[in-house]
């Protein structure tokens, strides 16, 4: 159920969340978007995840979202109704039409098509293993006493199913299980009725586990849908056994009436509450009111748990929230010297706060970009997610940088220390040069421009021959005995070294880009040279300092 549901979502999942997002116009049409989103995907859990999503953005209000949920529990009987009929002769051709369809091209759709098609051939396998598994199973003695003594115990019945659906987090799949049992006549029908109300009733749960993290407008829809299934099997649960009676007119075959109590229970659901959406939403709106606004910078704004199974859009996601990361680490990079001009110690306490969010960001992106690289990833897919995890891990050393300028004004603030006007005009020049070079980061990041990433690679070689002329400066004003430069040399320096170590990490984006172009090596070799000319000339002009002389401070 998996692959299907997985290579169906990577084949069509933008076309599906589109037709959801314009299914708003009003309540009958997104029942009938609802049906036909989770026929194709064969999971309500899938589009439940999808329609949360929507609603706890703002772009769907909660009743019409509730009326996708309708039409999605139907959407799975039918799937259920299709799936009862004994096509297990099906089974091989997709599975080897799946296969060959998988494995032999290389174009997205049709690749997705076919893991799709090898997870239909498996669940009719499957389907059609369990109902011969189970015959001689039918002769076991304690197995009768057991389903005996539970045949009147409707109530343990739904919950066990229940427990098993959420265990499956597929209530399709359990009550595919439950119609090949009652086709071995392994169960009762009464008793299968009752464990089909308990795959409904378990169905309501994994939605709702799964966006308990999120704000309320998102979990309303998965609530809403809870008092849909909760109501329903109140009222069907007392009548399992008068339907049991009839069922058999409509359908001889066991497997066939399972199949169309479980339609039915939810065609019977949808005709009840098509109609009352809105209060229903009112409801859930009172149950989870809207909690106050807060703008928590370290909170993901774009990483969709719905889009976990599409590579392609989940690294989507993931660049975007990125961004939004740098953009925080820029702000932080911007009141850093604002600090350093103003000795602001508030502003200095806010900008080091900021490094948490950052690091909270960091961790976020960490954690969902792993969880989509456990779904398969061409190589394309696989280095952009490794030039995700690096680029965010650069921008986490850099707010850690940050928070500690931060810390060194701090101390500089409470000794009223300043620097040198010189000093200052040094450190302003090449703090701006480094904050020009993080956009430029940030544009090459996202485009993967080459020529942009030569640009930022020649930038590396400006900011550090501007951190060599402030040193330099520096060295020259301590000779001249001016107050400030000695009251504040070991800062200076600290400085000019963590702003050329801040434009190190900012330049290690144009790197994956080069070495995707076939530049790298010769950049390396150019670096390389460059490092044995400034050590070299450092030498020869006795710049290196000794290591045992003491530091200046």
């Amino acid at each position: 159920m998996r692959m299907v549901r997985t290579g169906i979502s990577r084949a069509f999942g933008s076309d599906l969340r589109h037709i959801i997002a314009k299914s708003v116009s009003n309540r009958i049409s997104a029942m009938l978007v609802g049906i036909g989103v989770t026929a194709c995907l064969q999971s309500s859990t899938a589009t439940a995840m999808m329609v949360a999503s929507f609603a706890g953005r703002g772009l769907m209000a909660t009743a019409p979202a509730l009326a996708v949920m309708l039409g999605a529990d139907i959407g799975t009987s039918l799937v259920a109704q299709v799936l009862s009929f004994d096509v297990s002769w099906l089974s091989p051709v997709f599975i080897a039409g799946g296969l060959i369809v998988h494995n032999w091209t290389e174009a997205n759709r049709p690749k997705q098509l076919g893991r799709a098609a090898i997870g239909l051939g498996i669940v009719l396998l499957s389907l059609k293993l369990i109902v011969t598994g189970s015959l001689p199973v039918r002769e076991s003695v304690v197995l009768q006493e057991v389903l005996g003594a539970l045949a009147g115990e409707k109530v343990l019945a739904v919950l066990i199913a229940a427990l098993l659906t959420y265990l499956a987090h597929s209530s399709l799949a359990i009550v595919l299980l439950i119609i090949a049992l009652a086709a071995g006549g392994v169960v009762t029908m009464p008793f299968a009725f009752a464990l089909v109300l308990g795959a409904n009733l378990g169905g309501m749960l994994p939605p709702i586990t799964a966006t308990l993290a999120q704000g309320p407008e998102a979990r309303r829809v998965p609530v809403g849908n809870a008092i849909f299934k909760i109501v329903g099997c109140i009222a069907i649960l007392p009548l399992v056994d008068q339907i049991a009676k009839f069922s058999p007119e409509i359908a001889a075959d066991p497997a066939r009436q399972v199949a169309n109590f479980h339609l039915f229970f939810n065609l019977a659901v949808a005709a009840f509450f098509i109609f009352l959406t809105e209060p229903v939403a009112k409801l859930t709106i009172r149950l989870l009111p809207a909690t106050a606004t807060t703008d928590d910078p370290g909170r993901p704004r774009h990483l969709d748990r719905d889009n976990i199974v599409n590579p392609q859009v989940a690294l989507a996601c993931a660049a975007r929230e990125t961004l939004r990361m740098g953009d925080i680490v820029e702000r932080m990079l911007h009141q850093s010297m604002a600090v350093v001009r103003t000795d602001d110690p508030k502003l200095a306490t806010e900008v080091a706060k900021l490094d948490d969010a950052v690091d909270r960001l960091h961790e976020q992106i960490k954690l969902y970009v792993a969880e989509t690289s456990r779904e398969m990833m061409d190589k394309d897919e696989s280095l952009r997610a490794s030039e995700i995890l690096t680029f965010t891990t650069n921008l986490e050393h850099i707010g850690d940088i940050v928070e500690n300028l931060m810390e060194m004004s701090a101390k500089k603030i409470k000794n009223k220390m300043r620097f040198s006007d010189d000093g200052l005009v040094e450190i302003t020049a090449i703090h701006e040069a480094v904050v020009e070079n993080l956009k430029l980061a940030l544009g090459i990041f996202m485009s993967g421009d080459v020529k942009l990433a030569r640009q930022l690679l020649a930038e590396k070689k400006r900011v550090v021959a501007m951190e060599r002329a402030g040193a330099e400066s520096h060295m020259e004003r301590l000779r001249q005995g001016r107050p400030e430069s000695i009251e504040t040399s070991a800062l200076h320096m600290d400085y000019l070294r963590d702003l050329k170590r801040i434009h190190s990490h900012i330049v290690a984006v144009a790197y994956p880009v080069l070495e995707r172009a076939g530049e790298l090596d010769g950049v390396r070799k150019a670096a390389e040279r460059a490092k044995a000319n400034e050590e070299s000339r450092r030498h020869e002009t006795g710049t290196v300092p000794s290591k045992s002389a003491p530091s200046t401070s």
